[in-house]
Protein backbone atom coordinates (compact mmCIF):
# COMPACT_ATOMS: atom_id res chain seq x y z
CA UNK A 1 0.00 0.00 0.00
CA UNK A 2 2.82 2.45 1.12
CA UNK A 3 4.72 1.73 -2.55
CA UNK A 4 1.53 2.23 -4.52
CA UNK A 5 1.10 5.50 -2.66
CA UNK A 6 4.10 6.86 -3.29
CA UNK A 7 4.23 5.23 -7.12
CA UNK A 8 4.75 7.69 -9.75
CA UNK A 9 1.82 8.59 -11.77
CA UNK A 10 1.92 9.93 -15.29
CA UNK A 11 -1.51 11.21 -15.27
CA UNK A 12 -1.23 13.15 -11.91
CA UNK A 13 2.41 14.25 -13.35
CA UNK A 14 0.64 15.98 -16.40
CA UNK A 15 -2.07 17.16 -14.58
CA UNK A 16 0.04 18.72 -11.92
CA UNK A 17 2.30 20.21 -15.25
CA UNK A 18 -0.73 21.73 -16.89
CA UNK A 19 -2.52 22.99 -13.39
CA UNK A 20 0.08 24.48 -11.50
CA UNK A 21 1.03 26.81 -14.13
CA UNK A 22 -3.12 28.00 -14.47
CA UNK A 23 -3.20 28.31 -10.71
CA UNK A 24 -0.61 30.80 -10.79
CA UNK A 25 -1.85 32.05 -13.56
CA UNK A 26 -5.35 32.33 -11.57
CA UNK A 27 -3.43 33.80 -8.59
CA UNK A 28 -1.55 36.74 -10.64
CA UNK A 29 -4.65 37.17 -12.26
CA UNK A 30 -6.85 37.40 -8.50
CA UNK A 31 -4.04 40.15 -7.87
CA UNK A 32 -4.19 42.06 -10.97
CA UNK A 33 -8.04 41.96 -10.41
CA UNK A 34 -8.09 43.31 -6.57
CA UNK A 35 -5.38 45.99 -7.63
CA UNK A 36 -8.43 46.68 -11.13
CA UNK A 37 -11.19 46.62 -8.38
CA UNK A 38 -9.67 49.17 -5.64
CA UNK A 39 -8.69 51.09 -8.77
CA UNK A 40 -12.09 51.47 -9.91
CA UNK A 41 -13.72 51.89 -6.77
CA UNK A 42 -11.57 54.65 -6.36
CA UNK A 43 -12.34 55.57 -9.40
CA UNK A 44 -15.97 56.24 -8.38
CA UNK A 45 -15.82 57.27 -5.41
CA UNK A 46 -13.80 60.23 -6.51
CA UNK A 47 -15.91 61.29 -9.00
CA UNK A 48 -18.86 60.69 -7.11
CA UNK A 49 -17.18 63.07 -4.24
CA UNK A 50 -15.79 65.38 -7.33
CA UNK A 51 -19.41 66.13 -8.48
CA UNK A 52 -21.07 67.39 -4.61
CA UNK A 53 -18.26 68.69 -4.41
CA UNK A 54 -18.49 71.45 -7.66
CA UNK A 55 -22.24 71.34 -6.48
CA UNK A 56 -21.36 72.74 -3.50
CA UNK A 57 -18.77 75.20 -4.82
CA UNK A 58 -21.27 76.36 -7.22
CA UNK A 59 -23.56 77.29 -4.50
CA UNK A 60 -21.28 79.56 -2.75
CA UNK A 61 -22.11 83.20 -3.69
CA UNK A 62 -22.05 87.08 -2.38
CA UNK A 63 -25.35 88.08 -0.91
CA UNK A 64 -25.48 91.57 0.66
CA UNK A 65 -21.56 91.60 1.26
CA UNK A 66 -22.07 88.29 2.94
CA UNK A 67 -21.22 85.40 1.75
CA UNK A 68 -23.18 82.26 2.11
CA UNK A 69 -22.61 79.06 1.02
CA UNK A 70 -25.95 76.37 1.06
CA UNK A 71 -25.60 72.95 0.98
CA UNK A 72 -27.76 71.56 -2.25
CA UNK A 73 -29.65 68.69 -0.83
CA UNK A 74 -28.80 66.31 -3.70
CA UNK A 75 -24.77 67.12 -3.73
CA UNK A 76 -25.23 64.89 -0.17
CA UNK A 77 -28.07 62.55 -1.50
CA UNK A 78 -25.46 60.90 -3.70
CA UNK A 79 -24.04 59.32 -0.80
CA UNK A 80 -27.12 57.53 -0.03
CA UNK A 81 -26.30 53.73 0.71
CA UNK A 82 -27.16 51.22 2.36
CA UNK A 83 -23.65 51.36 4.64
CA UNK A 84 -24.54 54.74 6.00
CA UNK A 85 -21.47 56.17 5.02
CA UNK A 86 -20.89 59.42 6.54
CA UNK A 87 -20.45 62.46 4.63
CA UNK A 88 -18.03 65.31 5.93
CA UNK A 89 -18.03 68.53 4.17
CA UNK A 90 -16.60 72.27 5.35
CA UNK A 91 -16.68 75.40 3.51
CA UNK A 92 -13.82 78.13 4.35
CA UNK A 93 -14.65 81.83 3.00
CA UNK A 94 -11.69 83.44 1.20
CA UNK A 95 -10.12 84.43 4.46
CA UNK A 96 -10.37 81.01 5.81
CA UNK A 97 -13.26 81.42 7.82
CA UNK A 98 -15.59 78.95 8.40
CA UNK A 99 -18.66 79.15 6.27
CA UNK A 100 -20.68 76.20 7.05
CA UNK A 101 -19.69 72.49 8.10
CA UNK A 102 -17.96 70.41 10.36
CA UNK A 103 -15.01 72.69 11.92
CA UNK A 104 -12.81 69.47 12.68
CA UNK A 105 -13.10 68.16 8.86
CA UNK A 106 -9.45 67.33 7.36
CA UNK A 107 -7.76 69.48 6.03
CA UNK A 108 -5.88 69.12 2.56
CA UNK A 109 -2.44 68.71 2.26
CA UNK A 110 -1.93 72.36 0.58
CA UNK A 111 -5.05 74.81 -0.10
CA UNK A 112 -6.34 74.28 -3.78
CA UNK A 113 -6.00 76.88 -6.61
CA UNK A 114 -7.75 77.45 -9.47
CA UNK A 115 -10.17 74.66 -10.77
CA UNK A 116 -7.77 71.89 -9.75
CA UNK A 117 -8.86 69.60 -7.02
CA UNK A 118 -7.17 67.81 -4.45
CA UNK A 119 -7.78 64.20 -3.52
CA UNK A 120 -6.21 63.14 -0.12
CA UNK A 121 -7.07 60.60 2.70
CA UNK A 122 -7.28 61.07 5.95
CA UNK A 123 -9.37 59.49 9.17
CA UNK A 124 -12.27 61.26 10.64
CA UNK A 125 -13.26 60.28 14.47
CA UNK A 126 -10.42 56.96 13.94
CA UNK A 127 -12.66 55.76 10.34
CA UNK A 128 -11.01 56.33 7.46
CA UNK A 129 -12.12 58.42 4.68
CA UNK A 130 -11.66 59.76 1.48
CA UNK A 131 -11.68 63.29 0.74
CA UNK A 132 -11.64 66.09 -2.23
CA UNK A 133 -10.98 69.64 -2.14
CA UNK A 134 -11.63 72.36 -4.61
CA UNK A 135 -11.41 75.60 -4.99
CA UNK A 136 -14.28 78.51 -5.69
CA UNK A 137 -14.18 82.24 -6.73
CA UNK A 138 -16.20 84.53 -5.08
CA UNK A 139 -16.83 87.84 -6.53
CA UNK A 140 -17.90 90.76 -4.73
CA UNK A 141 -18.97 94.07 -5.06
CA UNK A 142 -18.24 93.11 -9.01
CA UNK A 143 -14.48 92.62 -7.79
CA UNK A 144 -12.83 89.43 -7.05
CA UNK A 145 -13.15 88.61 -3.59
CA UNK A 146 -10.78 85.70 -3.23
CA UNK A 147 -11.36 82.00 -3.13
CA UNK A 148 -13.58 80.33 -0.69
CA UNK A 149 -12.43 76.42 -0.18
CA UNK A 150 -14.83 73.47 -0.29
CA UNK A 151 -13.94 70.28 1.34
CA UNK A 152 -15.69 67.06 0.91
CA UNK A 153 -15.03 63.81 2.70
CA UNK A 154 -16.78 60.19 2.82
CA UNK A 155 -15.86 57.64 4.80
CA UNK A 156 -14.61 54.21 3.08
CA UNK A 157 -17.42 51.49 4.13
CA UNK A 158 -19.49 51.31 0.75
CA UNK A 159 -16.64 52.05 -1.42
CA UNK A 160 -14.65 48.49 0.42
CA UNK A 161 -17.91 46.81 -0.07
CA UNK A 162 -17.84 47.61 -3.55
CA UNK A 163 -14.47 46.99 -3.98
CA UNK A 164 -14.82 43.89 -2.17
CA UNK A 165 -18.05 42.68 -4.00
CA UNK A 166 -16.11 43.29 -7.75
CA UNK A 167 -13.10 41.75 -6.44
CA UNK A 168 -15.22 38.29 -5.42
CA UNK A 169 -16.96 38.16 -8.55
CA UNK A 170 -14.02 38.31 -10.77
CA UNK A 171 -12.69 35.78 -8.27
CA UNK A 172 -15.55 33.62 -8.30
CA UNK A 173 -15.47 33.67 -12.60
CA UNK A 174 -11.67 32.55 -11.93
CA UNK A 175 -12.20 29.87 -10.04
CA UNK A 176 -15.04 28.75 -12.13
CA UNK A 177 -12.74 28.99 -15.27
CA UNK A 178 -10.21 26.80 -13.58
CA UNK A 179 -12.75 24.34 -12.14
CA UNK A 180 -13.95 23.74 -15.56
CA UNK A 181 -10.31 24.21 -16.92
CA UNK A 182 -9.52 21.05 -14.26
CA UNK A 183 -12.64 18.80 -15.75
CA UNK A 184 -11.61 19.50 -19.39
CA UNK A 185 -7.47 18.51 -18.20
CA UNK A 186 -8.92 15.50 -16.91
CA UNK A 187 -10.54 14.17 -19.76
CA UNK A 188 -8.09 15.14 -22.10
CA UNK A 189 -5.62 13.48 -20.10
CA UNK A 190 -8.24 10.19 -20.33
CA UNK A 191 -8.56 10.53 -24.25
CA UNK A 192 -4.71 11.36 -25.14
CA UNK A 193 -3.68 8.86 -22.83
CA UNK A 194 -5.62 6.02 -24.58
CA UNK A 195 -3.00 4.86 -27.20
CA UNK A 196 0.07 4.75 -24.32
CA UNK A 197 -2.78 2.49 -22.32
CA UNK A 198 -3.74 0.58 -25.31
CA UNK A 199 0.37 -0.10 -26.06
CA UNK A 200 0.52 -1.05 -22.00
CA UNK A 201 -2.34 -3.69 -23.19
CA UNK A 202 -0.76 -5.17 -25.79
CA UNK A 203 2.64 -5.76 -23.74
CA UNK A 204 0.45 -7.06 -21.48
CA UNK A 205 -1.71 -9.35 -23.25
CA UNK A 206 1.52 -11.00 -25.48
CA UNK A 207 2.90 -14.05 -24.86
CA UNK A 208 5.91 -14.26 -22.31
CA UNK A 209 7.86 -15.92 -25.46
CA UNK A 210 7.28 -13.65 -27.81
CA UNK A 211 9.60 -11.57 -29.63
CA UNK A 212 7.63 -10.15 -32.50
CA UNK A 213 8.00 -6.55 -32.86
CA UNK A 214 5.21 -4.08 -31.26
CA UNK A 215 3.05 -2.19 -34.17
CA UNK A 216 3.83 1.71 -34.27
CA UNK A 217 1.17 2.39 -36.64
CA UNK A 218 -1.65 3.42 -34.34
CA UNK A 219 0.46 5.18 -31.89
CA UNK A 220 0.97 8.63 -31.96
CA UNK A 221 4.13 10.96 -32.72
CA UNK A 222 5.64 11.29 -29.27
CA UNK A 223 5.33 7.63 -28.45
CA UNK A 224 6.86 6.20 -31.37
CA UNK A 225 10.65 6.70 -30.25
CA UNK A 226 9.54 4.20 -27.38
CA UNK A 227 7.65 1.59 -29.56
CA UNK A 228 11.14 1.72 -31.32
CA UNK A 229 13.68 1.59 -29.00
CA UNK A 230 11.15 -1.55 -27.49
CA UNK A 231 11.53 -3.17 -30.91
CA UNK A 232 14.85 -2.72 -30.95
CA UNK A 233 15.33 -4.02 -27.51
CA UNK A 234 13.52 -7.21 -28.89
CA UNK A 235 15.17 -7.30 -31.80
CA UNK A 236 18.78 -7.46 -30.01
CA UNK A 237 16.93 -10.15 -27.38
CA UNK A 238 15.85 -12.10 -30.70
CA UNK A 239 19.54 -12.07 -32.09
CA UNK A 240 20.54 -13.04 -28.74
CA UNK A 241 18.52 -16.21 -28.28
CA UNK A 242 19.01 -16.88 -32.17
CA UNK A 243 22.91 -16.88 -31.32
CA UNK A 244 22.41 -19.02 -28.24
CA UNK A 245 20.20 -21.81 -30.03
CA UNK A 246 22.96 -22.18 -33.00
CA UNK A 247 25.32 -22.18 -30.46
CA UNK A 248 23.85 -25.09 -28.92
CA UNK A 249 22.96 -26.41 -32.07
CA UNK A 250 26.49 -26.12 -33.69
CA UNK A 251 28.13 -27.44 -30.27
CA UNK A 252 26.06 -30.41 -30.61
CA UNK A 253 26.27 -31.31 -33.66
CA UNK A 254 30.38 -30.89 -33.93
CA UNK A 255 30.41 -32.73 -30.67
CA UNK A 256 28.50 -35.60 -31.97
CA UNK A 257 31.34 -36.48 -34.86
CA UNK A 258 34.87 -36.54 -32.27
CA UNK A 259 32.66 -38.84 -29.37
CA UNK A 260 31.43 -40.87 -32.21
CA UNK A 261 35.26 -41.19 -33.56
CA UNK A 262 36.36 -41.55 -30.21
CA UNK A 263 34.06 -44.38 -29.35
CA UNK A 264 34.92 -46.63 -32.28
CA UNK A 265 38.63 -46.01 -31.19
CA UNK A 266 37.92 -47.04 -27.82
CA UNK A 267 35.98 -50.26 -29.29
CA UNK A 268 39.00 -50.88 -31.80
CA UNK A 269 41.37 -50.91 -29.22
CA UNK A 270 39.49 -53.16 -26.66
CA UNK A 271 38.94 -55.64 -29.53
CA UNK A 272 42.43 -55.68 -30.68
CA UNK A 273 43.92 -55.33 -26.98
CA UNK A 274 45.37 -59.41 -26.72
CA UNK A 275 45.50 -59.63 -30.81
CA UNK A 276 48.12 -57.08 -31.89
CA UNK A 277 50.38 -55.08 -29.12
CA UNK A 278 50.35 -51.92 -31.32
CA UNK A 279 46.88 -52.05 -32.09
CA UNK A 280 46.10 -50.14 -28.55
CA UNK A 281 49.13 -47.50 -29.00
CA UNK A 282 47.17 -46.53 -32.61
CA UNK A 283 44.18 -46.29 -30.38
CA UNK A 284 45.33 -44.28 -27.40
CA UNK A 285 47.39 -41.99 -30.29
CA UNK A 286 44.21 -41.73 -32.07
CA UNK A 287 41.68 -40.75 -29.33
CA UNK A 288 44.47 -38.05 -27.87
CA UNK A 289 44.41 -36.69 -31.53
CA UNK A 290 40.61 -36.85 -31.13
CA UNK A 291 40.85 -35.28 -27.62
CA UNK A 292 42.97 -32.58 -29.07
CA UNK A 293 40.33 -31.51 -31.79
CA UNK A 294 37.55 -31.80 -29.12
CA UNK A 295 39.40 -28.86 -26.62
CA UNK A 296 40.42 -26.99 -29.58
CA UNK A 297 36.95 -27.19 -30.89
CA UNK A 298 35.42 -26.13 -27.44
CA UNK A 299 37.58 -23.85 -27.45
CA UNK A 300 36.40 -22.10 -30.43
CA UNK A 301 32.68 -22.43 -29.77
CA UNK A 302 33.30 -20.61 -26.39
CA UNK A 303 35.13 -18.08 -28.24
CA UNK A 304 32.03 -17.88 -31.11
CA UNK A 305 29.63 -17.65 -28.22
CA UNK A 306 31.37 -14.67 -26.44
CA UNK A 307 32.30 -12.98 -29.82
CA UNK A 308 28.54 -12.76 -30.63
CA UNK A 309 27.13 -11.31 -27.37
CA UNK A 310 28.34 -8.48 -28.74
CA UNK A 311 30.64 -5.65 -28.21
CA UNK A 312 28.60 -4.09 -25.22
CA UNK A 313 28.73 -6.95 -23.15
CA UNK A 314 32.81 -7.33 -23.55
CA UNK A 315 35.28 -6.22 -20.76
CA UNK A 316 37.87 -4.25 -22.60
CA UNK A 317 40.72 -2.53 -21.54
CA UNK A 318 44.02 -0.87 -23.27
CA UNK A 319 46.32 -3.71 -24.55
CA UNK A 320 49.69 -3.70 -26.36
CA UNK A 321 48.69 -4.92 -29.73
CA UNK A 322 52.10 -6.04 -30.70
CA UNK A 323 52.67 -7.66 -27.44
CA UNK A 324 49.45 -9.72 -28.12
CA UNK A 325 50.36 -10.62 -31.48
CA UNK A 326 53.94 -11.39 -30.70
CA UNK A 327 53.38 -13.80 -28.21
CA UNK A 328 50.26 -15.93 -30.10
CA UNK A 329 52.86 -16.09 -32.88
CA UNK A 330 55.33 -17.48 -30.49
CA UNK A 331 53.25 -19.91 -29.49
CA UNK A 332 53.19 -21.29 -32.79
CA UNK A 333 56.24 -21.49 -33.41
CA UNK A 334 56.72 -25.16 -31.99
CA UNK A 335 54.08 -26.08 -34.86
CA UNK A 336 55.32 -24.44 -37.76
CA UNK A 337 59.02 -25.83 -37.09
CA UNK A 338 57.14 -29.35 -36.86
CA UNK A 339 55.72 -28.73 -40.54
CA UNK A 340 59.03 -27.30 -41.89
CA UNK A 341 57.27 -23.95 -42.49
CA UNK A 342 59.26 -20.43 -41.86
CA UNK A 343 57.11 -18.45 -39.63
CA UNK A 344 58.01 -14.91 -39.50
CA UNK A 345 56.40 -11.90 -37.32
CA UNK A 346 57.40 -8.25 -38.21
CA UNK A 347 56.42 -5.39 -36.53
CA UNK A 348 56.98 -1.43 -36.04
CA UNK A 349 58.67 -0.98 -32.47
CA UNK A 350 56.61 1.77 -30.80
CA UNK A 351 53.99 0.48 -29.06
CA UNK A 352 50.60 -0.36 -30.59
CA UNK A 353 47.70 0.11 -28.53
CA UNK A 354 44.18 -1.16 -29.05
CA UNK A 355 41.14 -0.67 -26.74
CA UNK A 356 39.66 -4.43 -26.36
CA UNK A 357 39.73 -8.12 -24.94
CA UNK A 358 42.93 -9.44 -24.53
CA UNK A 359 41.84 -13.10 -24.83
CA UNK A 360 39.23 -12.91 -27.72
CA UNK A 361 42.23 -10.67 -29.25
CA UNK A 362 44.72 -13.81 -28.96
CA UNK A 363 41.97 -16.40 -30.43
CA UNK A 364 41.62 -14.27 -33.37
CA UNK A 365 45.17 -14.15 -34.05
CA UNK A 366 45.87 -17.83 -33.12
CA UNK A 367 42.83 -19.35 -35.14
CA UNK A 368 44.42 -17.20 -38.50
CA UNK A 369 47.81 -18.29 -38.22
CA UNK A 370 46.93 -21.63 -37.30
CA UNK A 371 44.66 -21.59 -40.40
CA UNK A 372 47.56 -19.83 -42.64
CA UNK A 373 49.43 -22.99 -40.93
CA UNK A 374 47.48 -25.46 -41.94
CA UNK A 375 47.00 -24.52 -45.32
CA UNK A 376 50.67 -24.15 -46.20
CA UNK A 377 52.52 -27.11 -47.66
CA UNK A 378 55.57 -28.27 -45.95
CA UNK A 379 58.06 -25.88 -46.89
CA UNK A 380 56.32 -22.88 -47.11
CA UNK A 381 56.07 -19.50 -46.05
CA UNK A 382 53.62 -17.59 -43.23
CA UNK A 383 54.33 -14.00 -42.59
CA UNK A 384 52.71 -12.13 -40.08
CA UNK A 385 52.87 -8.20 -40.29
CA UNK A 386 51.70 -5.39 -37.94
CA UNK A 387 51.61 -2.07 -38.73
CA UNK A 388 49.71 1.55 -38.03
CA UNK A 389 47.69 2.64 -41.03
CA UNK A 390 45.54 5.98 -40.69
CA UNK A 391 44.16 5.51 -37.25
CA UNK A 392 44.14 1.63 -37.37
CA UNK A 393 45.91 -1.22 -36.30
CA UNK A 394 46.55 -3.60 -39.36
CA UNK A 395 47.31 -7.45 -38.96
CA UNK A 396 48.15 -8.85 -41.80
CA UNK A 397 48.55 -13.27 -41.96
CA UNK A 398 50.45 -13.91 -45.69
CA UNK A 399 50.90 -17.75 -46.59
CA UNK A 400 52.20 -19.65 -49.58
CA UNK A 401 49.40 -21.96 -49.45
CA UNK A 402 47.12 -22.77 -52.40
CA UNK A 403 45.01 -19.52 -51.31
CA UNK A 404 40.95 -19.50 -51.99
CA UNK A 405 38.73 -18.19 -55.15
CA UNK A 406 37.51 -14.99 -54.85
CA UNK A 407 33.49 -16.37 -55.16
CA UNK A 408 34.64 -18.41 -51.90
CA UNK A 409 36.05 -15.97 -49.87
CA UNK A 410 32.75 -14.18 -48.17
CA UNK A 411 31.54 -17.92 -47.81
CA UNK A 412 34.51 -19.28 -45.16
CA UNK A 413 33.41 -16.87 -42.59
CA UNK A 414 30.22 -18.71 -42.24
CA UNK A 415 30.35 -20.99 -39.11
CA UNK A 416 31.24 -25.01 -40.04
CA UNK A 417 31.54 -23.75 -43.47
CA UNK A 418 34.38 -26.28 -45.17
CA UNK A 419 35.79 -25.82 -48.46
CA UNK A 420 35.24 -29.13 -50.34
CA UNK A 421 38.85 -31.06 -51.74
CA UNK A 422 40.94 -29.07 -49.55
CA UNK A 423 42.04 -32.22 -47.83
CA UNK A 424 42.69 -30.43 -44.61
CA UNK A 425 41.18 -31.60 -41.62
CA UNK A 426 39.04 -28.94 -39.06
CA UNK A 427 35.73 -27.67 -37.53
CA UNK A 428 35.12 -24.69 -40.43
CA UNK A 429 34.74 -22.27 -37.03
CA UNK A 430 38.60 -20.27 -37.40
CA UNK A 431 37.58 -17.76 -39.63
CA UNK A 432 33.57 -17.41 -37.79
CA UNK A 433 35.21 -16.98 -34.78
CA UNK A 434 37.83 -14.12 -36.81
CA UNK A 435 34.94 -12.73 -38.09
CA UNK A 436 32.60 -12.37 -34.70
CA UNK A 437 35.49 -10.83 -32.94
CA UNK A 438 36.49 -8.65 -35.13
CA UNK A 439 33.06 -7.32 -35.35
CA UNK A 440 32.77 -6.70 -31.46
CA UNK A 441 35.75 -4.93 -32.03
CA UNK A 442 34.23 -2.19 -34.34
CA UNK A 443 36.66 -3.65 -36.88
CA UNK A 444 37.01 -5.07 -40.10
CA UNK A 445 38.33 -8.45 -41.63
CA UNK A 446 38.74 -9.50 -45.06
CA UNK A 447 40.94 -11.78 -47.46
CA UNK A 448 43.19 -10.83 -50.05
CA UNK A 449 46.02 -12.36 -52.69
CA UNK A 450 49.20 -12.61 -51.18
CA UNK A 451 51.71 -10.09 -52.56
CA UNK A 452 54.76 -11.44 -52.95
CA UNK A 453 53.39 -14.62 -55.26
CA UNK A 454 50.75 -18.06 -54.70
CA UNK A 455 48.59 -17.73 -51.61
CA UNK A 456 46.49 -16.11 -49.02
CA UNK A 457 46.45 -13.15 -47.18
CA UNK A 458 44.22 -12.30 -44.17
CA UNK A 459 43.95 -8.49 -43.01
CA UNK A 460 42.52 -7.60 -39.86
CA UNK A 461 41.64 -3.90 -39.13
CA UNK A 462 40.97 -2.41 -35.52
CA UNK A 463 40.62 1.00 -34.48
CA UNK A 464 44.10 2.28 -32.87
CA UNK A 465 44.51 4.41 -29.45
CA UNK A 466 46.32 7.47 -30.34
CA UNK A 467 50.19 7.39 -29.09
CA UNK A 468 50.35 7.99 -24.88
Amino acid sequence: MRASWHARSLRRELLGWLLLPLAAMVAFNAWTTYRDARQIADLITDRTLLSSTRMIAESVHESDGVIQAPIPPAALEMFASEDRDRVIYRVNGPHGELLTGYPDAPDPPQRPTGFQPIYYQGTYHDEPIRAVALAQFVVSDGTNGGEAVVTLSQTLRSRDRFERELWLRSLRDQVMLMAVAVILALFGLQFGLQPLLRLRDAVRRRAPDSLEPLDSGDVQQELKPLVTALNEALAQVRRQVAAQRRFVANAAHQLRTPLTSLKAQIGVGLRAADADADAPREALAGMRSTVEGMKRLSNQLLSLARAEQGSALLHRETLDFVMICRNAVESLALTAVERSIDLAFEAPSPPLNVHGHAMLLREMILNLVENALRYTPEGGVVTVKLSAQEGMAVLRVEDSGPGIPEIERAKVFEAFYRRLGSGVDGSGLGLAVVREIVASHEGMVELQDRAAGPGLAAVVSLPALPPS
